[in-house]
């Protein structure tokens, strides 16, 4: 799994951190991700404000479109910790459907019909 971190000019951190916690925070996903993207960005610039700081994650998943959240929260901490936690829940969702999706038989390729047992018949 590939972690690219973006920054706009406003955000200042270091974004060691945020690689290192992504990746043990979606290890489950590791066979399944191919790349992660984390954008922060500051929505009010050089103003103050509350919730204006936005962490974006988009999460492409091998053979899929991507998967992308978004929070807002005060500081990059938080705002981070939201998204993540969003994502989280929209791999499962989306992992979850594909592996239902993929385990079944399609009408198209059923195998024979099979005979109803002579004790369900009488």
């Amino acid at each position: 799994m590939q972690v690219q971190v973006q920054t706009d000019k406003n955000i200042r951190t270091e974004t060691d951190w945020i690689e290192d916690q992504l990746v043990d925070s979606l290890s489950r996903f590791a066979d399944q991700l191919v790349r992660v993207e984390v954008h922060l960005s500051d929505q009010n610039g050089e103003k103050s404000g509350t919730d204006d700081i936005r962490c974006g994650l988009d999460a492409r998943i091998a053979g899929v479109k991507s998967v992308v959240v978004t929070h807002s929260a005060g500081n990059v901490h938080d705002a981070y910790h939201g998204a993540v936690s969003k994502l989280s829940k929209s791999l499962e969702t989306s992992t979850a459907k594909l592996s239902s999706r993929r385990g079944r038989e399609s009408i198209r390729t059923a195998g024979e019909p099979q005979e109803l047992p002579e004790d369900l018949l009488s």
